[in-house]
């Protein structure tokens, strides 16, 4: 099982990013599909996370402002991330969760600045 994430870099205040991971060894559709986050000195947290029945759902600094979508027949997972603040700054990390067992990518670095 691989996922790597893209799509990461710098990007102003108030920009927008589009992470991408795209995933092999797995099927996303019968899996739970997440975006973490991990800023420098904090733990690793929740963005967003897709079933696979489709119901998503958001943490509260997510919402509003970032959405997560999957595209079956690609297996990929995307994270659209629209007005930006310093505060998103992190590695963000895609994450498949089957049978109970979570599948880790490699993270992409994301920095927001004015």
């Amino acid at each position: 099982v691989q996922l790597q994430a893209s799509g990461g870099g710098w990007v102003q205040t108030g920009g927008s990013l589009r992470l991408s991971c795209a995933v092999s060894g797995i099927q996303i559709e019968l899996s739970v599909m997440g975006w973490y986050r991990q800023a420098p000195g904090k733990e690793r947290e929740l963005v967003a996370a897709i079933t696979s029945g489709g119901t998503i759902t958001y943490e509260e600094f997510a919402r509003g402002r970032f959405t997560i979508s999957r595209d079956i027949a690609e297996n990929t997972v995307a994270l659209q991330m629209n007005s930006l603040k310093n505060e998103d700054t992190a590695v963000y990390f895609c994450d498949a969760r089957r049978m109970g067992y979570d599948y880790w990518g490699q993270g992409t670095q994301v920095t927001v600045s004015s």
